[in-house]
């Protein structure tokens, strides 16, 4: 167990997880100097409070973004995403409630509308998992939570969002790495990543005449709020040991994949898929 050991044993009692009670504390802050390439854009990301859409946030102020953030009803973790947007010299609109609500994305746009004037980049990222050992254990309440958050609110926001969005926008939708190799105790939540990476394949060919490139991006093992808050102490003490790097990632090590889905250097990219994982093998 020494050997494989990667994290200090921990577990948080509830969804979402809180990064502010997390040790260590995930690694969110951009690794380079800015360089403009989101200058005066606006961006809006899901599950922005914390763990990857917190490192999105902050890279994409680095870069000159104006943010808004989503999150369910981690106000504390939200504070200091804000925080830390503003230090990087960028505004930042905070926006609390639940992606899986039609009604509630319509009004979040509006907000970020309202505030911002415009609307460049929008990065679906909220999630949630609940692992079961046999899917008779799965029941129907689950799989409508899991899948409501983790798909539906793509769809909702996405539809929100388009009637903003012009040409040389981008959509980036968060899949992860269980859409690929699959994984037996999390069978709602990595089914809610295959269907991510078929929406994001067929929205790209949809709004590709439009000037609108869509792309996701598929994260293996990556130390986040939801880490703790999902699994038992035992299992989050060997997080990541089975990548061949042999260790989770870090948010920050993500944050650059979204950053190049999400400004020029990728013009030329839609429909695909990203994957920082730690050198695990995938079929794309």
């Amino acid at each position: 167990m020494a050997e494989q050991q990667t994290l200090p044993p921990q577990t948080q009692k509830q969804q979402p997880g809180r990064e502010t009670e997390m040790h260590p504390k995930p690694d969110y802050m951009p690794r380079y100097p800015g360089s403009g390439r989101l200058e005066d854009k606006v961006a809006l990301i899901t599950g922005g409070d914390s763990g990857i859409g917190r490192a999105v946030a902050v890279l994409f102020a680095r870069e000159g973004a104006n943010v808004a953030i989503m999150y369910l009803n981690e106000g504390e973790d939200a504070r200091e995403t804000m925080r830390i947007v503003e230090a990087e010299g960028r505004e930042c609109l905070a926006i609390a409630g639940d992606v899986g609500d039609a009604g509630f994305c319509e009004k979040a746009i509006e907000q970020v509308i309202d505030r911002f004037g415009r609307l460049d980049v929008l990065v679906n990222n909220a999630a949630e998992q609940h692992p079961q050992k046999e899917i008779d254990n799965i029941t129907p309440e689950q799989i409508e939570r899991t899948f409501r958050t983790n798909i539906f609110g793509y769809f909702f926001l996405t539809q929100a969002a388009l009637p903003h969005l012009k040409e040389g926008a981008s959509i980036i939708n968060t899949t992860s790495v269980t859409a690929y190799r699959g994984s037996p105790e999390l069978l709602d939540y990595s089914s809610t990543k295959g269907a991510i990476v078929a929406f994001t394949r067929s929205l790209a060919k949809k709004l590709v005449e439009k000037g609108i490139r869509v792309n996701g991006v598929a994260p293996g093992p990556i130390w986040t709020p939801l880490i703790p808050s999902t699994f038992d102490a035992k299992h989050v003490a060997s997080f990541g040991a089975q990548t061949p790097m042999k260790r989770p990632g870090q948010p920050n090590e993500v944050a650059p994949s979204f950053l190049f889905l999400a400004c020029e250097d990728s013009s030329y990219i839609t429909g695909s898929v990203l994957h920082p994982n730690g050198g695990e093998p995938t079929e794309s």
